[in-house]
Protein backbone atom coordinates (compact mmCIF):
# COMPACT_ATOMS: atom_id res chain seq x y z
CA UNK A 1 0.00 0.00 0.00
CA UNK A 2 1.06 3.81 -0.57
CA UNK A 3 1.03 5.64 2.10
CA UNK A 4 -0.69 8.93 1.77
CA UNK A 5 -0.35 12.27 3.74
CA UNK A 6 -0.61 12.25 7.63
CA UNK A 7 -4.30 12.36 9.17
CA UNK A 8 -5.21 15.10 11.39
CA UNK A 9 -4.12 13.37 14.73
CA UNK A 10 -0.42 11.93 13.17
CA UNK A 11 -1.51 8.46 11.69
CA UNK A 12 -0.26 7.56 8.76
CA UNK A 13 -2.52 6.29 6.55
CA UNK A 14 -2.31 4.25 2.77
CA UNK A 15 -4.42 4.87 -0.29
CA UNK A 16 -6.41 1.59 0.43
CA UNK A 17 -7.54 2.90 4.05
CA UNK A 18 -9.56 5.39 4.73
CA UNK A 19 -9.01 6.72 8.17
CA UNK A 20 -11.88 6.74 10.72
CA UNK A 21 -13.58 4.49 8.30
CA UNK A 22 -15.92 2.77 11.07
CA UNK A 23 -16.54 5.94 13.39
CA UNK A 24 -19.97 7.88 13.33
CA UNK A 25 -18.75 11.14 12.86
CA UNK A 26 -20.44 12.25 15.97
CA UNK A 27 -17.85 10.22 17.34
CA UNK A 28 -14.81 11.32 15.12
CA UNK A 29 -15.96 14.83 15.83
CA UNK A 30 -14.92 15.12 19.80
CA UNK A 31 -12.07 13.06 19.23
CA UNK A 32 -10.27 15.43 16.44
CA UNK A 33 -11.45 18.30 18.86
CA UNK A 34 -9.58 17.01 21.91
CA UNK A 35 -6.55 16.02 19.79
CA UNK A 36 -6.29 19.49 18.72
CA UNK A 37 -6.60 20.98 22.22
CA UNK A 38 -4.07 18.61 23.42
CA UNK A 39 -1.87 19.64 21.56
CA UNK A 40 -1.98 22.92 21.09
CA UNK A 41 0.37 25.52 22.60
CA UNK A 42 -1.72 27.98 24.28
CA UNK A 43 -1.96 27.53 27.99
CA UNK A 44 0.75 24.56 27.67
CA UNK A 45 2.79 23.39 30.00
CA UNK A 46 4.34 21.23 27.75
CA UNK A 47 5.80 22.59 24.46
CA UNK A 48 5.20 20.49 20.78
CA UNK A 49 8.27 19.05 20.56
CA UNK A 50 7.58 17.40 24.42
CA UNK A 51 4.80 16.29 23.32
CA UNK A 52 5.49 14.28 19.82
CA UNK A 53 8.15 12.62 22.34
CA UNK A 54 5.35 11.10 24.66
CA UNK A 55 3.30 10.08 21.96
CA UNK A 56 6.52 8.57 20.32
CA UNK A 57 6.40 6.35 23.90
CA UNK A 58 3.07 6.26 24.09
CA UNK A 59 2.94 4.65 20.64
CA UNK A 60 5.22 2.68 21.16
CA UNK A 61 3.11 1.23 24.19
CA UNK A 62 0.37 0.91 22.70
CA UNK A 63 1.68 -1.14 19.49
CA UNK A 64 0.38 2.06 17.06
CA UNK A 65 2.72 1.83 13.67
CA UNK A 66 0.55 4.22 12.05
CA UNK A 67 0.76 6.66 15.26
CA UNK A 68 4.48 6.31 15.62
CA UNK A 69 5.42 7.40 12.23
CA UNK A 70 3.41 10.57 11.92
CA UNK A 71 4.97 11.40 16.02
CA UNK A 72 8.65 10.60 14.48
CA UNK A 73 7.95 12.77 11.65
CA UNK A 74 6.13 15.71 13.70
CA UNK A 75 8.93 15.35 16.63
CA UNK A 76 11.83 15.94 14.34
CA UNK A 77 9.68 19.05 12.60
CA UNK A 78 9.31 20.56 16.06
CA UNK A 79 13.24 20.34 16.50
CA UNK A 80 13.78 16.85 18.21
CA UNK A 81 17.23 15.24 18.04
CA UNK A 82 18.24 11.67 16.96
CA UNK A 83 19.38 11.68 20.40
CA UNK A 84 15.90 12.82 21.92
CA UNK A 85 14.12 10.47 20.18
CA UNK A 86 16.58 7.40 20.84
CA UNK A 87 16.30 8.17 24.60
CA UNK A 88 12.61 8.50 24.06
CA UNK A 89 12.89 4.91 22.97
CA UNK A 90 15.13 3.64 25.45
CA UNK A 91 13.27 4.96 28.50
CA UNK A 92 10.19 3.28 26.93
CA UNK A 93 12.00 0.41 26.53
CA UNK A 94 12.86 0.52 30.33
CA UNK A 95 9.24 0.90 31.27
CA UNK A 96 8.55 -1.96 28.97
CA UNK A 97 11.17 -4.44 30.36
CA UNK A 98 9.98 -3.15 34.16
CA UNK A 99 6.63 -4.56 33.45
CA UNK A 100 7.54 -7.93 32.36
CA UNK A 101 9.54 -7.88 35.58
CA UNK A 102 6.10 -6.65 37.65
CA UNK A 103 4.30 -9.31 35.98
CA UNK A 104 7.08 -12.10 36.63
CA UNK A 105 7.33 -10.31 40.67
CA UNK A 106 3.53 -10.59 40.76
CA UNK A 107 3.35 -14.47 39.74
CA UNK A 108 6.48 -15.44 42.33
CA UNK A 109 4.31 -13.39 44.64
CA UNK A 110 0.97 -15.41 44.24
CA UNK A 111 3.50 -18.67 44.19
CA UNK A 112 4.85 -18.01 46.85
CA UNK A 113 8.38 -18.76 45.14
CA UNK A 114 11.74 -16.85 44.63
CA UNK A 115 14.26 -17.30 41.77
CA UNK A 116 16.23 -19.44 44.88
CA UNK A 117 13.26 -21.84 44.72
CA UNK A 118 12.94 -23.00 41.61
CA UNK A 119 15.28 -26.14 40.88
CA UNK A 120 18.80 -25.64 39.06
CA UNK A 121 20.17 -27.30 35.83
CA UNK A 122 23.42 -27.72 38.66
CA UNK A 123 20.84 -29.39 41.16
CA UNK A 124 19.76 -32.39 38.84
CA UNK A 125 21.95 -35.07 38.55
CA UNK A 126 24.19 -36.11 35.40
CA UNK A 127 22.74 -38.43 33.04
Amino acid sequence: MTPSPDSTDGRQTHKDVKSYALIDPAVKAPYLEFYKVTYSERDAALDRKTKELIAIAASLAFNCQNCMDGHIKKAIRDGATREEISETIAVTLGVAAAAVVDRSDLAGARLGMAFEDIPSKKDKPAS
